[in-house]
């Protein structure tokens, strides 16, 4: 920053002395609230003190902020207990250091908002046909969501089966608020620097919205979570998420095309990057619901990690890409990605779950893969349409997958199921035929500087290509040999 931006922005302070200034990461400055005017729930009775309900009072204040034209809420240090709150237009909801959102572990505090066919969703934080709307600050959103699980006391997973687990099936949902925060048919939200923490359901989703900004936003959620995610981004157009920290229990960043609210739209313009995931379902991803369009997504320089933990505690695909429910993918750009510990890297599926009326399955196409190094993984890649109905052009270069599982001889000839209408995921197919990719019902791969790397006892080739046509492999390294089937 020069010194002619800094006096410039200090004005910009000067003018504004109520309003709320953050630094944020890079050292770029965000003012929060334009208006000068700042609004405090304590002036409306709210406590702070974690046992008083303030959410007429949090209400109250953000009432007040919009009807007069807007500006900041802001929660000081403290512990606000509450349930359903509602922002409006115009409005800031600033959580300072130490200012924590508390949801209730009480349904009967959260008002019900109603969807298709007059369901009912319940969350935390919600706004709907909003415009400028932002939550910032370094405060913390806790939904308190394990007080909504039980455990569902299943027998616990024989070792050599792990890898087809997931920890979750350990709980099981009660009724419960989820997404904890949600944001339906609103307007340029931005979403900066706080804490979302123990979600009961989905942690932060939005719908519908256009020109959305989520920036150094960190979530918090136990793995162990029933159908916690974390970022969900559905029917929306112009989104950038950046910066962000997340460790959830379902799929971490995760891009859909469903409307719980009206009809499905196109899920348009988005960019994911310099975004840290971890969890136990699926690291980047597009799907399942996919009732619409997908264009023009980028995922760009992201870590997908897993400490030292049992298998089925691990991502389940680093970079899930699926089409299953009738609507389609056009361009969809993966680059710069480094996986650790992944049960498989990338999956790549063209399913067809919710068919079109005329009976087939939405395509998937134009699909570019560059950058990615992962360690770690224990199942092959896979990317897989269905007969007649092929994944198509599909490229994948300077990619480099270290497998670390010992395939068995018997295993290169059982037979694959198509599993057309089975809900996708890279564990689907039980072990594959192949230790780095295996494809099949594909027209148009290109492999170039790509290379996969597995045990010196593996049994399985390399690459497996089924019903793929249009092939392209340059510069394709396989060991411990070279063999493809």
């Amino acid at each position: 920053m020069n010194r002619r931006t800094l006096l410039r922005k200090s004005a910009m302070l000067a003018v504004a002395p109520a309003g709320i200034a953050a630094l944020g990461r890079g050292g770029s400055l965000h003012l929060f609230a334009q208006s000068a005017a700042t609004f405090d729930p304590r002036s409306h009775g709210a406590r702070g003190d974690g046992r008083s309900n303030d959410r007429r009072a949090i209400q109250d204040t953000i009432d007040e902020c919009h009807k007069r034209g807007g500006g900041t809420v802001n929660l000081g240090p403290g512990t606000y207990l509450t349930g359903t709150i509602v922002l409006k237009s115009n409005v800031t909801l600033y959580l300072a250091a130490g200012a924590t959102l508390l949801g209730s572990t009480e349904m009967s505090d959260y008002a019900g908002q109603e969807g298709n066919e007059g369901a009912k969703h319940y969350s935390l934080v919600f706004a709907r046909g909003e415009d400028h709307i932002s939550i910032a600050g370094p405060g913390t959103i806790d939904g308190q969501g394990q007080a909504f699980w039980t455990r569902t006391n299943r027998e616990p997973p024989r070792p050599d089966q792990l890898w087809a687990d997931v920890v979750t099936k350990d709980w099981k949902p009660l009724s419960r608020p989820s997404p904890m925060v949600d944001l339906v048919e609103c307007n340029n939200t931005d979403i900066r620097d706080v804490t979302l923490m123990n979600s009961g359901g989905r942690t932060f989703r939005h719908v519908a919205c256009k020109s959305v900004a989520i920036q150094g936003i960190r979530i918090r959620n136990p793995v162990y979570g029933p159908n916690v995610d974390g970022i969900d981004i559905a029917c929306c157009q112009g989104v950038n998420i950046s910066d962000c920290e997340i460790a959830t229990a379902d799929d971490a960043i995760c891009l859909k095309s469903e409307n719980p609210f009206g009809e499905p739209s196109v899920t348009r313009n988005v960019t994911v990057n310099h975004c840290s995931v971890t969890g136990c379902c699926n690291g980047l991803k597009i799907g399942t619901e996919t009732r619409s369009g997908f264009e023009n997504i980028v995922f760009s320089n992201c870590v997908v990690s897993n400490g030292e933990v049992p298998l089925n505690q691990r991502i389940i695909s680093g970079i899930a890409i699926e089409m299953v429910d009738g609507g389609w993918i056009d361009g969809v750009n993966v680059n710069g990605i480094r996986m650790q510990r992944a049960r498989a890297a990338i999956f790549v599926r063209r399913g067809n779950r919710t068919p079109r009326p005329d009976g087939n399955a939405g395509p998937l196409k134009n699909v570019s893969i560059t950058g990615v190094q992962a360690t770690g993984c224990i199942e092959a890649s896979s990317i897989t349409g269905l007969p007649g109905l092929p994944v198509e052009e599909i490229s994948l270069s300077d990619v480099h997958v270290e497998n670390l599982e010992s395939g068995k001889a018997d295993w290169v000839m059982r037979p694959i199921p198509e599993q057309s209408e089975k809900y996708p995921e890279a564990k689907m197919f039980g072990r594959l035929p192949a230790y780095g990719l295996y494809c099949r019902h594909v027209n148009g791969i290109r492999l170039n500087d790509v290379s996969f790397t597995g045990t010196r006892d593996e049994k399985r080739p390399g690459l497996v290509f089924d019903d793929v046509t249009g092939s392209e492999l340059v510069g394709v390294r396989l060991e411990p040999d070279n063999r493809v089937r």
